[in-house]
């Protein structure tokens, strides 16, 4: 089954679950602030992405600057930073079996549908 780790008060994310609702396949909705996924989730889906985990950490948002920005960090604090901080994580995510996008801009998820 298709999966969305959904943020609904980001717009690129509506736009990605729109654009999953068109296309009439079923799906699950992942509110990731409220269950953020584990370390292992979060490691398996940057392996889908094909990506390091620095390309999917919002580094604009306000507690990256505070407290990570000028830090010296492993790939594995870098994930657990996330884990911690949900809201560092980039959105949409979907993943459709063995693939996975980052919904920015939205029409990338048209690739795994």
């Amino acid at each position: 089954m298709i999966k969305i780790y959904h943020n609904n008060r980001c717009s690129k994310s509506r736009q990605g679950l729109a654009i999953l609702e068109a296309s009439g396949k079923p799906f699950e909705i992942i509110n990731y602030l409220e269950h953020p996924p584990t370390k292992k989730e979060l490691q398996a889906i940057i392996l889908l992405l094909g990506i390091e985990p620095m390309d999917l950490v919002r580094t604009n948002e306000a507690i990256w600057k505070k407290d990570f920005k000028h830090k010296s960090l492993e790939d594995s604090e870098i994930i657990d930073a996330m884990v911690n901080n949900p809201k560092l994580i980039e959105r949409p995510i979907v993943i459709n079996e063995d693939q996975a996008v980052i919904g920015r801009p939205p029409e990338n998820i048209q690739r795994i549908l």
